[in-house]
């Protein structure tokens, strides 16, 4: 099979979607890799490095876009529409269920589309999201620590605090892989640290790894309420898989909080769980509201190319492998791929995608 591998177009999206080493594979197998010039530069990774192990290297979008199997990180920007085709197999994180435009064309241009984030194993585990889960949760307390410095426009607060000066406060919101991570390197700074989750049994396996190093809270509005009021940084980990987030800080709960206090809400590409919040990049990561500076960049993890792309990749190869060899075929025979199928024939057909957009749902259009 012919494999292309665009560049990224996200802003200062600096993953790719294969390494040298995952083309090195597929190229042993067989199949012929087409990778756009300096798609992994940013993140290491040099033309000579992909040309060495078998790809080859095209100098145009295009050429690496007119493949059978297309293989990226982030999803298609509207510049990109124009290289989707019929038939072809698209395989990235999506996140459709915050893109409706994304949703259509992928439905009108007879793509089929498998989506990262909702690759799912029979015990509910998401092997393709969970490596960049854990980057973004970590990041996230790394980027509120120099957020809520006095020069970025936060309290000036010192999140570790010092011996005599009480530490900051980590309110995470959600005790999935992200709010894990998140509460992992807040302890590990010495921050005062709450996890608020609906679900007590998380709750219970969380108390094994954190003991009474994090307070683990049952969420409820009042709960919310009292932690975010009183949180230097907040960050949003909610995670429902194909759905937007919920809404749990209204605007006027953010009227309420600190000055300078901080949101970072990883949830932004489903949505994100804050209404005030609405998605920034990197170039421009925030903005002030009600007061308090809110972080919405959707490609946390693509400020740390190098590390991120060989995690995803460690992820996203065995899968990559099993496309290349069987075309869509594969889904037959591995049920965690089929779940990631979102758009197939014309058609939206993962079923929580479809929740999202019930108009769309069986929706049948032909390519004019």
């Amino acid at each position: 099979m012919e494999i292309g591998v665009p560049k990224e177009t996200k802003d200062q999206e600096f993953r790719v979607g294969l390494s040298p080493d995952s083309v090195r594979a597929l190229c042993e197998a067989g199949h012929t890799v087409l990778i756009e010039t300096n798609a992994g530069v940013d993140a290491g990774f040099t033309d000579e490095q992909y040309q060495q192990a078998g790809g080859k290297i095209v100098h145009k979008a295009a050429e690496a876009w007119n493949c059978q199997l297309v293989v990226k990180v982030k999803e298609p920007l509207k510049p990109e529409y124009q290289f989707l085709q019929k038939e072809q197999l698209l395989f990235t994180y999506l996140h459709l269920a915050a893109d409706r435009a994304l949703t259509e064309h992928l439905i009108n241009c007879g793509v089929s589309a498998i989506a990262y984030e909702t690759v799912e194993l029979p015990d509910r585990k998401l092997p393709l999201l969970n490596p960049m889960s854990i980057i973004a949760g970590r990041l996230s307390v790394q980027f509120g620590a120099r957020f809520l410095e006095r020069q970025q426009g936060g309290r000036g607060v010192l999140l570790g605090g010092i011996p005599g000066v009480k530490p900051g406060k980590v309110a995470i919101l959600g005790g999935g892989v992200v709010g894990t991570e998140a509460a992992r390197i807040a302890v590990g700074i010495g921050a005062q640290v709450q996890i608020v989750d609906i679900n007590v049994e998380r709750l219970a396996y969380l108390e094994t790894i954190f003991g009474s190093r994090v307070e683990l809270l049952y969420s409820n509005s009042a709960q919310i309420e009292e932690v975010v009021t009183n949180a230097d940084l907040v960050v949003g980990a909610v995670l429902v898989l194909g759905r937007r987030a919920p809404v749990l800080v209204p605007r006027a709960l953010v009227k309420r909080m600190r000055p300078g206090s901080v949101i970072i809400d990883v949830a932004v590409d489903q949505g994100g769980c804050v209404e005030t919040l609405r998605p920034t990049s990197h170039t421009n990561p925030i903005y002030i509201e009600e007061g308090v500076v809110h972080y919405g960049v959707p490609n946390m993890p693509g400020a740390v190319p190098a590390t991120a792309t060989q995690a995803l990749n460690n992820s996203t190869l065995p899968y990559v492998l099993k496309l290349a060899r069987h075309g869509l075929e594969a889904i037959e025979s591995d049920l965690a791929l089929a779940k990631g199928l979102n758009v197939h024939k014309y058609k939206l057909v993962h079923p929580a995608v479809q929740d999202v957009f019930p108009d769309l749902a069986g929706l049948q259009t032909v390519v004019k």
